[in-house]
């Protein structure tokens, strides 16, 4: 066996293949509709697909979300309320995950997210770490989810001394 396949869990298992990874965000119930309206309004996200939970009457409450799909570029995303059964809201604030977006105009793109509601933590400047050559901005959305807007590095000469 091939050091790869060892260190890619290969073997004599067929290769898994995935068609789609699909992140979902969980929003304090019930703030999820509020949500879709964010990142349409920011991210230009488009909805693919929404489930309502089926035990709550609509002439009673406000509807829940179990999931609405949205479309960003080629990519997609889950938007579901957290109700008290999956995970709490403080537990899905503490859940560490940053969404990163890449973009040509990082300049309209903050300026998007934030005439919709997001506020910047980070105003945009060269990145470091992982998004070093990028520009970036880090902005935290209305529901407690943090975002990178980036922008890749310009195509240069790499100079040698």
């Amino acid at each position: 066996m091939a050091e790869s396949d060892v260190q890619n869990g290969g073997g004599a298992e067929k290769t898994l293949s995935f068609k789609a990874f699909k992140p979902q965000l969980l929003v304090e119930a019930p703030k999820a509709s509020d949500a879709v309206v964010f990142y349409k309004a920011a991210f230009g996200a488009e909805e693919v697909h929404r489930t309502l939970h089926p035990k709550r009457k609509a002439e009673q409450e406000t509807p829940a979300i179990l999931s609405v799909e949205l479309r960003v570029s080629a990519f997609s995303f889950l938007v579901s309320d957290a109700f008290n059964d999956c995970a709490s809201a403080e537990k899905v604030s503490e859940s560490r995950v940053i969404l990163f977006l890449e973009t040509e105009d990082i300049e309209a793109a903050v300026s998007k997210a934030v005439s919709a509601g997001a506020v910047v933590e980070s105003e945009i400047a060269e990145g470091d770490g992982p998004y070093v050559g990028n520009r970036v901005a880090k902005l935290k959305d209305p529901f407690g989810f943090v975002w990178l807007i980036g922008t890749p590095a310009k195509e240069s000469a790499v100079v040698e001394a």
